[in-house]
């Protein structure tokens, strides 16, 4: 096992150990070592499958089928872009060309220094105050892409 992944182990395995006798701990251990960790890479993964006792093939199902879990490591800030009709409609795929072009990432993808994560969703319900952004948990209204970089430099 990576030094990664020791740093946490002893915690895990009290989780498991906790959860595991309650029945359906899959999700809530993911969801705890996710925290611990920041993401699922597939060692820790299958430690987690071997400890509850469940096939492998089973967590990374759940893993993969979710998409709140993540197996690459995410940034600290989390910026999500909302694509769903009205922030499309209302111009936000000049701000994902703005915000990819400023973190130096694609979406989908953190930067190297694991400040920031680009990701796109598909409505986070702000669809009368479209274009909207969401960056950790602070919502950013009728974005428009020259508002970019200076949303972006509260962050830093």
């Amino acid at each position: 096992m990576s030094m990664d992944l020791l740093a946490h182990l002893q915690e895990l395995d009290n989780l498991i150990t906790r959860e595991k006798p309650k029945g359906g701990a899959l999700i809530p251990v993911l969801h705890q070592a996710q925290e611990l960790y920041g993401y699922l890479p597939k060692e820790l993964q299958d430690y987690i499958a071997d400890g509850l006792g469940i096939p492998q093939s089973n967590v990374y199902g759940v893993v993969t089928f979710y998409a709140f879990f993540t197996t690459k490591p995410r940034g600290r800030h989390r910026v999500g872009l909302c694509l769903g009709t009205a922030c499309y409609v209302r111009g936000n795929t000049k701000n994902l060309e703005r915000l990819s072009r400023e973190l130096g990432v694609n979406a989908g993808e953190s930067t190297p220094d694991l400040r920031y994560s680009l990701e796109v969703c598909r409505c986070i319900g702000l669809c009368s105050k479209a274009p909207a952004i969401m960056i950790d948990k602070s919502v950013h209204s009728k974005v428009q892409p020259d508002q970019v970089a200076e949303i972006l430099s509260r962050y830093e």
